[in-house]
């Protein structure tokens, strides 16, 4: 009798599960963000005026946070690669290092927040800033998210267990990384 529970060790659809379990999270994360970045640009559309607003923003601080995120995407695939050749310790290291980026990234945010904030544009300033907060809130908590359980995973592998699940986090922070490749022209290069 195996250790592992059913729903860990079958197959549904040609996959394992565990993978198609991330897919239909990121089908359905992708609904979220669709909706709110469709009805940005509609509103975007409707109101001249948010170029104007927009122009507040610091694109050199979201090209910094790009890099970040997609450097922190390397490091996950190279977690992965690791995890294939069965060395768990190396896969946590990268995993370790994905994760600060990730810290990285919200540091960033944080800074370039509490400018913003300190200089009147707050959420409740106009729609813009409330899409703009909206949107990257809810970014930065998919980050924070994919960390913690990055740092979970990281723990298993780093003994060489359940290496399969480095390549699910993979996917998923690979999702975060694609939605900031959304947000950024859209929040910071478009004024």
């Amino acid at each position: 009798m195996s250790a592992r529970p059913i729903a860990t060790t079958r197959s549904a659809a040609g996959m394992p599960t565990a993978r198609l379990a991330v897919w239909w999270i990121i089908a359905s994360e992708i609904v979220i963000f669709g909706g709110l970045l469709g009805s940005y640009i509609m509103h975007r559309l409707a109101h001249g005026i948010w170029a104007d607003y927009a122009a507040n923003t610091n694109p050199w601080i979201g090209l910094t946070n790009t890099f970040v995120l997609l450097t922190s995407s390397l490091f996950a695939v190279l977690a992965h690669q690791a995890a294939e050749r069965g060395d768990g310790k190396r896969a946590a290291n990268l995993l370790y290092a994905t994760c600060g980026g990730g810290l990285l990234f919200l540091c960033i945010k944080a800074y370039e927040w509490s400018y913003e904030i300190s200089h009147g544009m707050t959420i409740t300033a106009n729609t813009f800033w409330s899409f703009y907060y909206t949107a990257a809130g809810i970014h930065a908590a998919h980050v924070i998210a994919g960390c913690i359980i990055m740092l979970f995973v990281a723990q298993t592998a780093k003994q060489n267990l359940e290496l399969h699940r480095v390549e699910i986090i993979g996917i998923y922070w690979h999702f975060v990384d694609i939605v900031w490749i959304f947000l950024f022209p859209l929040l910071y290069l478009m004024g």
